[in-house]
């Protein structure tokens, strides 16, 4: 790897860090923020609906631009969408207004591996990466963002510091979303450093080619997994704990920290394990187990005992994160990765929009733990399907055939 793509990956890095910060703290402040003006679960779960809708638009955008337009000026156009939606956040209290600042920008309810700028970011972190290092450059990026949100996660107990200074808790959380603006500045002059490039300097005429159909299918087997996601997207997560064992904003603050913390040190094991067992057995492998824990923790009789079962899950979770990315990346041609990177996440993040509004009526319900229980069954469901679809296409790496590839 050549000092200017490890500069460019830094820059990468670096900006995925500050954007993950945002969303540490984002995505406990809303629902806390949504309850303080009065809204109730069904529509603090719209607005994580619309949001998610919204986000799979942009994505879609994304891969079909993406080959055509200069890969910098869309991130630092995704940078300014994030300041924007910071600033109007604070401004807009009526349910309708809420739902479009959420439709249209960039606060994501879950946990961060959506969105407009994930695309990007994977086509530029893939560009000068030999196949036998890309899992682990993924491992990085996925382990600083994980880190990041954590720490983001930590500061979500910032309005509780500002209540006891004299400051009105509705007012602290607007300064959190000015914050999370300010991150989005931030995030812009990194990649204003990034040098201007095309995907791929011929312009394909058609996005997808000859990994279509692979790419296809990935993509409806990841909806499903986003769809039973989108239940239990942090923001409602949070919201059950509130609900259900009457937890403080800073409890949650510390929880998350953790359970980031977690997920982000099971990234780099999960390179590990990728080399020893390949991608696809520890996506399913890891995954059933912590399925079973999210289960088990939505009839939890404690607080302890729930948090216990959460932590574990959290670390198992998400170590399909940067083996899905790296095997998406691995299994097309160079020319289709940015509209491969988007089109398996448009289904997700269309899926994993419908959801949210769902589990908003379940949390009502008498069993308020029931989400929990339907995202680990469709997830389970999920595991099995990509093991016996996948299990016998092989990345590069896995197959022999690896080879450095510098476009």
């Amino acid at each position: 790897m050549d000092k200017h793509t490890s500069h460019d990956l830094f820059l990468v890095y670096a900006a995925r860090g500050v954007r993950s910060f945002g969303d540490g703290f984002a995505i406990i402040i809303l629902p806390a923020y949504l309850t303080a003006i009065g809204f109730d679960p069904i529509q603090i779960g719209i607005v994580a609906t619309a949001s998610l809708f919204g986000s799979a638009l942009l994505t879609l955008a994304v891969g079909f631009l993406a080959p055509r337009f200069d890969l910098r000026d869309l991130l630092l156009t995704g940078a300014t969408l994030m300041a924007l939606t910071g600033l109007a956040f604070p401004h807009v209290e009526h349910i309708a207004f809420i739902a479009l600042v959420a439709f249209i920008g960039t606060v994501n309810p879950s946990s961060g591996d959506m969105g407009m700028l994930v695309p990007l970011e994977h086509a530029m972190l893939s560009r000068g990466v030999a196949d036998q290092d890309r899992t682990r450059a993924f491992a990085r990026y996925s382990l600083i963002g994980a880190l990041a949100l954590a720490t983001g996660a930590l500061a979500a107990a910032t309005p509780d510091f500002l209540v006891a200074a004299g400051v009105s808790r509705i007012s602290a959380f607007r300064l959190m979303f000015y914050a999370y603006a300010a991150l989005g500045i931030v995030a812009g002059a990194l990649y204003l450093r990034l040098p201007r490039t095309h995907v791929e300097a011929a312009r394909p005429s058609s996005p997808l080619g000859p990994s279509r159909a692979v790419v296809y299918k990935l993509a409806a087997l990841f909806s499903l997994d986003a769809f039973a996601g989108g239940f239990i997207v942090q923001s409602l997560l949070a919201l059950w704990l509130f609900e259900r064992f009457d937890m403080s904003l800073s409890a949650a603050s510390l929880f998350f920290f953790w359970s980031s913390l977690l997920a982000g040190f099971s990234y780099p094991v999960a390179a590990w394990l990728a080399k020893h067992v390949g991608l696809i057995n520890t996506m399913v492998f890891t995954h059933i187990p912590s399925s079973l824990c999210l289960v088990a923790a939505a009839f939890s009789p404690s607080l302890p005992v729930a948090l216990a079962l959460l932590l574990v899950r959290s670390a198992l979770s998400q170590m399909d994160v940067p083996t899905r990315s790296s095997y998406v990346m691995a299994v097309v041609t160079p020319a289709e990765r940015t509209a491969a990177a988007s089109v398996t996440a448009v289904p997700r993040s269309l899926a994993s929009s419908i959801s949210p509004a769902l589990a908003g009526v379940l949390l009502t319900g008498a069993f308020s733990g029931l989400p929990l229980v339907v995202c680990g069954a469709l997830k389970i469901v999920y595991d099995v399907a990509l093991l016996i679809s996948f299990r016998h296409i092989k990345p590069p790496e896995e197959s022999g055939e690896s080879k450095a590839r510098t476009t």
